[in-house]
Protein backbone atom coordinates (compact mmCIF):
# COMPACT_ATOMS: atom_id res chain seq x y z
CA UNK A 1 0.00 0.00 0.00
CA UNK A 2 1.59 3.06 -1.10
CA UNK A 3 0.69 6.80 -0.87
CA UNK A 4 2.35 8.88 -4.39
CA UNK A 5 4.50 6.28 -4.32
CA UNK A 6 5.82 5.59 -0.39
CA UNK A 7 4.17 3.56 2.10
CA UNK A 8 1.23 4.96 3.56
CA UNK A 9 0.65 5.46 7.13
CA UNK A 10 -2.00 5.52 9.93
CA UNK A 11 -2.75 9.44 9.99
CA UNK A 12 -2.95 9.49 6.40
CA UNK A 13 -5.27 6.82 5.67
CA UNK A 14 -7.45 8.37 8.57
CA UNK A 15 -8.80 10.34 6.13
CA UNK A 16 -10.50 7.87 4.18
CA UNK A 17 -11.65 6.31 7.32
CA UNK A 18 -13.35 9.84 8.96
CA UNK A 19 -14.27 11.37 5.73
CA UNK A 20 -14.52 8.58 3.08
CA UNK A 21 -14.82 11.22 0.24
CA UNK A 22 -12.62 10.19 -3.01
CA UNK A 23 -12.70 8.09 -5.95
CA UNK A 24 -10.98 4.64 -7.40
CA UNK A 25 -10.68 2.70 -10.03
CA UNK A 26 -9.74 -1.41 -9.78
CA UNK A 27 -8.31 -3.04 -12.54
CA UNK A 28 -6.18 -6.81 -13.13
CA UNK A 29 -2.76 -6.37 -14.04
CA UNK A 30 -1.29 -9.59 -15.87
CA UNK A 31 2.87 -9.32 -16.43
CA UNK A 32 2.76 -5.67 -16.59
CA UNK A 33 -0.18 -5.09 -18.83
CA UNK A 34 -4.12 -4.06 -18.74
CA UNK A 35 -7.14 -4.65 -20.47
CA UNK A 36 -8.89 -1.25 -21.07
CA UNK A 37 -6.35 0.86 -19.41
CA UNK A 38 -6.80 3.21 -21.27
CA UNK A 39 -10.65 3.54 -19.92
CA UNK A 40 -9.57 3.16 -16.58
CA UNK A 41 -7.31 6.19 -16.56
CA UNK A 42 -10.01 8.18 -18.62
CA UNK A 43 -12.45 7.32 -15.85
CA UNK A 44 -9.68 8.60 -12.80
CA UNK A 45 -9.63 11.35 -14.76
CA UNK A 46 -13.22 12.06 -15.19
CA UNK A 47 -14.25 11.35 -11.36
CA UNK A 48 -11.02 13.60 -10.45
CA UNK A 49 -12.73 16.38 -12.34
CA UNK A 50 -16.71 15.72 -11.00
CA UNK A 51 -14.93 15.24 -7.28
CA UNK A 52 -12.14 17.32 -6.72
CA UNK A 53 -12.76 19.87 -9.40
CA UNK A 54 -9.05 19.51 -10.50
CA UNK A 55 -7.21 17.77 -13.48
CA UNK A 56 -5.45 14.28 -12.58
CA UNK A 57 -1.88 13.39 -13.82
CA UNK A 58 -2.48 9.73 -15.80
CA UNK A 59 1.12 9.49 -16.21
CA UNK A 60 2.10 10.03 -12.89
CA UNK A 61 -0.68 6.85 -12.13
CA UNK A 62 0.91 4.75 -14.83
CA UNK A 63 3.92 5.28 -12.87
CA UNK A 64 2.79 4.74 -9.32
CA UNK A 65 1.27 1.77 -10.00
CA UNK A 66 4.48 0.19 -11.78
CA UNK A 67 6.06 0.98 -8.83
CA UNK A 68 3.75 -0.29 -6.48
CA UNK A 69 4.23 -3.44 -8.33
CA UNK A 70 7.85 -3.46 -8.75
CA UNK A 71 8.93 -6.71 -9.70
CA UNK A 72 5.86 -8.83 -8.79
CA UNK A 73 5.11 -11.81 -11.61
CA UNK A 74 2.00 -13.32 -12.70
CA UNK A 75 -1.57 -11.54 -12.10
CA UNK A 76 -2.61 -9.02 -9.53
CA UNK A 77 -5.49 -6.72 -8.60
CA UNK A 78 -4.47 -3.21 -8.51
CA UNK A 79 -6.86 -0.27 -6.67
CA UNK A 80 -6.13 3.52 -7.03
CA UNK A 81 -7.79 5.18 -4.69
CA UNK A 82 -7.63 9.42 -5.52
CA UNK A 83 -8.30 10.92 -1.91
CA UNK A 84 -6.96 14.21 -0.07
CA UNK A 85 -5.90 13.44 2.92
CA UNK A 86 -6.19 17.19 4.67
CA UNK A 87 -9.38 17.58 3.87
CA UNK A 88 -11.95 18.04 6.85
CA UNK A 89 -15.07 16.56 6.96
CA UNK A 90 -16.42 20.14 8.11
CA UNK A 91 -15.26 21.88 5.23
CA UNK A 92 -15.25 19.56 2.33
CA UNK A 93 -15.61 22.61 -0.42
CA UNK A 94 -11.73 23.79 0.25
CA UNK A 95 -9.54 23.63 -2.12
CA UNK A 96 -8.05 19.68 -2.92
CA UNK A 97 -5.60 18.78 -3.59
CA UNK A 98 -5.96 15.04 -4.13
CA UNK A 99 -3.26 12.36 -3.09
CA UNK A 100 -2.91 9.12 -4.81
CA UNK A 101 -3.43 5.39 -2.80
CA UNK A 102 -1.92 2.12 -4.95
CA UNK A 103 -3.05 -1.16 -3.25
CA UNK A 104 -2.03 -4.26 -4.46
CA UNK A 105 -3.45 -7.79 -4.15
CA UNK A 106 -3.29 -11.11 -5.20
CA UNK A 107 -5.94 -11.77 -8.18
CA UNK A 108 -8.93 -13.84 -7.82
CA UNK A 109 -8.93 -16.94 -10.33
CA UNK A 110 -10.96 -15.07 -13.97
CA UNK A 111 -13.39 -18.49 -14.00
CA UNK A 112 -15.42 -17.69 -10.93
CA UNK A 113 -18.66 -20.43 -10.66
CA UNK A 114 -22.27 -19.44 -11.76
CA UNK A 115 -23.99 -16.73 -8.80
CA UNK A 116 -27.22 -16.33 -7.75
CA UNK A 117 -28.13 -12.73 -6.71
CA UNK A 118 -30.67 -11.30 -5.21
CA UNK A 119 -32.89 -8.18 -6.42
CA UNK A 120 -32.99 -5.12 -3.98
CA UNK A 121 -34.28 -1.59 -4.21
CA UNK A 122 -31.17 0.58 -4.51
CA UNK A 123 -29.46 3.54 -6.43
CA UNK A 124 -26.25 4.43 -5.59
CA UNK A 125 -25.73 8.38 -4.87
CA UNK A 126 -23.44 9.46 -7.57
CA UNK A 127 -23.69 6.40 -9.96
CA UNK A 128 -22.11 7.71 -12.45
CA UNK A 129 -19.10 7.93 -9.95
CA UNK A 130 -16.74 5.19 -8.58
CA UNK A 131 -16.76 6.73 -5.35
CA UNK A 132 -15.60 5.38 -1.83
CA UNK A 133 -18.99 5.99 -0.36
CA UNK A 134 -19.38 1.73 -0.38
CA UNK A 135 -21.98 1.64 3.12
CA UNK A 136 -25.08 1.47 1.41
CA UNK A 137 -23.54 -1.33 -1.30
CA UNK A 138 -22.09 -3.45 1.10
CA UNK A 139 -25.29 -3.50 3.54
CA UNK A 140 -27.04 -4.74 0.51
CA UNK A 141 -24.63 -6.94 -0.32
CA UNK A 142 -24.53 -8.42 3.02
CA UNK A 143 -28.42 -8.64 3.55
CA UNK A 144 -28.44 -10.74 0.27
CA UNK A 145 -25.60 -13.37 1.47
CA UNK A 146 -27.50 -13.61 4.75
CA UNK A 147 -30.75 -14.85 2.77
CA UNK A 148 -28.38 -17.41 1.05
CA UNK A 149 -27.36 -15.58 -2.28
CA UNK A 150 -24.10 -14.75 -3.67
CA UNK A 151 -24.42 -11.64 -4.19
CA UNK A 152 -27.41 -8.40 -4.83
CA UNK A 153 -28.62 -6.88 -7.98
CA UNK A 154 -29.84 -3.49 -7.59
CA UNK A 155 -33.62 -2.34 -8.90
CA UNK A 156 -35.00 1.12 -8.77
CA UNK A 157 -38.28 2.52 -7.42
CA UNK A 158 -39.96 1.14 -10.48
CA UNK A 159 -38.32 -2.33 -10.27
CA UNK A 160 -35.80 -1.81 -13.38
CA UNK A 161 -33.33 -3.48 -13.32
CA UNK A 162 -29.94 -1.16 -12.76
CA UNK A 163 -26.23 -3.07 -11.72
CA UNK A 164 -24.38 -5.20 -9.48
CA UNK A 165 -22.76 -4.08 -5.73
CA UNK A 166 -19.36 -4.06 -8.03
CA UNK A 167 -20.54 -5.41 -11.33
CA UNK A 168 -22.01 -4.41 -14.68
CA UNK A 169 -25.07 -6.82 -15.32
CA UNK A 170 -25.97 -7.94 -19.00
CA UNK A 171 -28.54 -10.57 -20.58
CA UNK A 172 -29.24 -12.44 -23.60
CA UNK A 173 -32.70 -12.41 -25.18
CA UNK A 174 -31.83 -15.12 -27.79
CA UNK A 175 -30.43 -12.29 -30.71
CA UNK A 176 -29.14 -9.38 -28.75
CA UNK A 177 -26.80 -8.80 -25.80
CA UNK A 178 -28.87 -6.18 -23.45
CA UNK A 179 -27.46 -4.14 -21.43
CA UNK A 180 -30.20 -2.29 -18.82
CA UNK A 181 -30.78 1.50 -19.63
CA UNK A 182 -30.18 2.64 -15.91
CA UNK A 183 -28.17 5.18 -13.68
CA UNK A 184 -25.35 3.10 -13.39
CA UNK A 185 -21.27 3.20 -13.86
CA UNK A 186 -20.53 2.90 -16.83
CA UNK A 187 -18.40 -0.04 -16.55
CA UNK A 188 -14.36 -0.67 -18.78
CA UNK A 189 -15.45 -4.58 -19.14
CA UNK A 190 -19.04 -3.51 -20.26
CA UNK A 191 -17.29 -0.92 -22.53
CA UNK A 192 -15.15 -3.26 -23.94
CA UNK A 193 -17.22 -5.96 -24.85
CA UNK A 194 -19.68 -3.47 -26.25
CA UNK A 195 -16.38 -2.72 -28.71
CA UNK A 196 -15.30 -6.41 -29.91
CA UNK A 197 -19.07 -8.20 -29.81
CA UNK A 198 -19.74 -9.74 -33.21
CA UNK A 199 -23.53 -9.71 -32.82
CA UNK A 200 -26.58 -7.45 -31.55
CA UNK A 201 -26.32 -5.33 -28.70
CA UNK A 202 -28.87 -2.98 -27.82
CA UNK A 203 -29.39 -0.84 -24.23
CA UNK A 204 -32.70 -0.70 -23.07
CA UNK A 205 -34.92 -0.39 -19.82
CA UNK A 206 -34.98 -4.22 -18.53
CA UNK A 207 -37.98 -4.89 -15.79
CA UNK A 208 -38.01 -7.58 -13.37
CA UNK A 209 -41.08 -9.10 -14.93
CA UNK A 210 -39.09 -9.51 -18.03
CA UNK A 211 -36.22 -11.37 -16.96
CA UNK A 212 -38.07 -14.95 -17.26
CA UNK A 213 -37.61 -14.55 -20.98
CA UNK A 214 -33.72 -14.15 -20.99
CA UNK A 215 -31.63 -16.94 -22.28
CA UNK A 216 -28.88 -15.90 -20.20
CA UNK A 217 -27.66 -13.39 -17.46
CA UNK A 218 -24.42 -12.31 -16.77
CA UNK A 219 -21.98 -10.19 -14.60
CA UNK A 220 -18.87 -8.36 -15.62
CA UNK A 221 -15.92 -6.44 -14.21
CA UNK A 222 -12.27 -6.10 -14.69
CA UNK A 223 -11.44 -8.53 -11.81
CA UNK A 224 -12.90 -11.50 -13.36
CA UNK A 225 -14.37 -10.68 -16.86
CA UNK A 226 -17.72 -12.52 -17.27
CA UNK A 227 -19.08 -14.47 -14.77
CA UNK A 228 -22.68 -16.63 -15.12
CA UNK A 229 -25.66 -15.73 -13.45
CA UNK A 230 -27.50 -18.89 -12.60
CA UNK A 231 -30.31 -16.85 -10.91
CA UNK A 232 -31.97 -13.59 -9.88
CA UNK A 233 -34.35 -14.36 -6.89
CA UNK A 234 -36.40 -17.38 -8.04
CA UNK A 235 -35.66 -16.78 -11.92
CA UNK A 236 -33.15 -19.37 -12.95
CA UNK A 237 -30.82 -19.01 -16.80
CA UNK A 238 -28.96 -21.34 -18.30
CA UNK A 239 -25.14 -21.37 -16.50
CA UNK A 240 -23.37 -23.06 -19.45
CA UNK A 241 -25.17 -21.08 -22.27
CA UNK A 242 -23.15 -20.82 -25.38
CA UNK A 243 -22.99 -16.62 -25.59
CA UNK A 244 -20.94 -17.08 -22.19
CA UNK A 245 -18.22 -18.63 -23.56
CA UNK A 246 -18.47 -16.21 -27.12
CA UNK A 247 -18.10 -13.30 -24.79
CA UNK A 248 -15.27 -14.99 -22.57
CA UNK A 249 -13.48 -15.48 -25.57
CA UNK A 250 -14.01 -12.16 -26.92
CA UNK A 251 -12.73 -10.43 -24.08
CA UNK A 252 -9.57 -12.83 -23.20
CA UNK A 253 -8.91 -12.15 -26.89
CA UNK A 254 -8.70 -8.19 -26.05
CA UNK A 255 -5.28 -6.79 -26.48
CA UNK A 256 -4.13 -6.25 -22.70
CA UNK A 257 -2.10 -2.62 -22.67
CA UNK A 258 1.02 -2.17 -21.20
CA UNK A 259 1.59 0.37 -17.84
Amino acid sequence: MELNGVPADRIQLSALAMTNYGHFTTMRVADGRVRGLSLHLERLSRDCRIVFGTDLDTERVRYLIRHALGERKGAATVRVTVFDPALELAHPGAAAEPHLLVTTRPAPAEALSPMRVQAARYVRERPEVKHVGLFGTIDRRRRAQLAGFDDVLFIDERSFVAEGATWNVGFFDGEHLVWPRAKVLPGVTMALLNEVHGGPVRTDPVPLRQLPGMGAAFATNAGVGVRAISAVDGVGFAEAHPILDVLRKEYADIPAQPL
